[in-house]
């Protein structure tokens, strides 16, 4: 089974490159504002039964993580799958193309179409506290494909071990309602909560 565990984040660390040396300023472009450039930056917007959650992807922790996830976003691939495993004051578990099918005893050991090699950050750089997303793998860290999970409460224990890729915006009432539903002896909700759309957009 799936378990939902978090796979260490490669970091790619950047290399300080010197400054280039400004040329001297001149009469008329002195005193001129300085325009600065804001790089885009892509945002999933999650559409549940039970309200929308919204996550910043995080590509500077884990670029292969963030590339895979908006590919199968972006697919549909991930429309219609269910929440299988929610643990109040831990997190909430989806992305299960199994959860597609009424055979719940394959929820939770389904893949998507490619593995990813782990990308664990250090926890100085991102570490698993509340509103955090990361991927859910097998005992193997080079195991993540699909499955993903919110953290709703700081689970710091998980770091080094899971892949970090996403930080919520909006939408942690939601998580919390999602991790609060009753549910049964293996963590899955009892009512089916179902994961309608993810899109992606860039800001």
């Amino acid at each position: 089974m799936r378990v939902l565990l978090f796979s260490e984040l490669a970091l790619t660390l950047a290399v300080p490159v010197p400054a280039a040396q400004a040329p001297a300023q001149t009469q008329k472009t002195q005193g001129a504002p300085k325009m600065e450039s804001k790089s885009p930056h892509q945002v999933a917007v999650l559409q549940t039964d039970k309200g929308s959650i919204t996550f910043e992807l995080l590509p500077s922790l884990a670029p292969e993580h963030v590339k895979n996830f908006v590919d199968l976003a972006q697919s549909g691939f991930y429309n219609g799958t269910k929440f299988h495993r929610v643990i109040p004051g831990f997190m909430i578990q989806g992305g299960d193309p199994n959860t597609k099918t009424p055979n719940t005893s394959s929820w939770g050991m389904g893949n998507g179409p490619r593995q990813l090699k782990a990308e664990f950050s250090p926890p100085e750089k991102a570490s698993h506290v509340r509103g955090m997303v990361s991927m859910a793998r097998s005992s193997d860290p080079n195991s993540a494909s699909c499955q993903f999970f919110i953290v709703q409460k700081d689970s710091t224990f998980l770091d080094n071990q899971y892949s970090i890729f996403g930080k919520v915006l909006t939408g942690m009432d939601v998580v919390d309602a999602i991790a609060n539903t009753p549910r049964d002896s293996g963590d899955r909700p009892l009512q089916p909560i179902t994961l309608t759309k993810v899109s992606i957009k860039t800001e």
